[in-house]
């Protein structure tokens, strides 16, 4: 009987701690849970600029933190914060259409369509001008996404 009961608990610790845990499978994020290397999601689809916000001004959403520039930032977050999440967890595009995920330079970035997408940038890569040489967004989001459905689950 107290092995049963043992069993009970240690089941019931790792669904507590599993159900609690931030997915970082789907975000890219690092232990802290901000998400945008603290980046304002706000200014980047409002503003069409990479800001880095204020901890003072942050907002939780599916565990994730956000945080952003003023207090009617994190009000307009906070009303529809959908709209303002990243494509694709925050990880490069480029990289989830060829089926990786990359972390971001988060100053590398385009809003399209209401949305914006993060890029990769680093001395051997541009992702963001790989992107757009492709000149054809639509095609490029269509595979990502297909792309995104799997790789949001994986750790990569």
């Amino acid at each position: 009987m107290k092995t049963i009961k043992t069993t009970l608990v240690i089941v019931a610790f790792l669904f507590a701690t599993s159900v609690f845990a931030q997915d970082n499978k789907a975000n890219n994020i690092d232990n802290s849970n901000i998400a945008l290397q603290g980046y304002s999601p706000v200014s980047y689809l409002d503003l069409g600029l990479a800001q880095i916000g204020n901890k003072q001004f942050k907002s939780k959403y599916e565990n994730v933190v956000y945080y952003f520039t003023s207090v009617e930032q994190k009000a307009t977050f906070d009303k529809e914060p959908t709209k303002y999440t990243p494509q694709y967890g925050g990880f490069c595009a480029f990289g989830i259409y060829a089926g990786a995920k990359f972390r971001v330079d988060p100053n590398k970035f385009i809003v399209e369509d209401g949305k914006y997408y993060l890029y990769l940038n680093n001395v051997e890569l541009d992702a963001k001008q790989l992107w757009l040489a492709e000149n054809n967004h639509n095609k490029l989001k269509s595979v990502a996404d297909k792309n995104w459905y799997k790789l949001s689950k994986t750790h990569n």
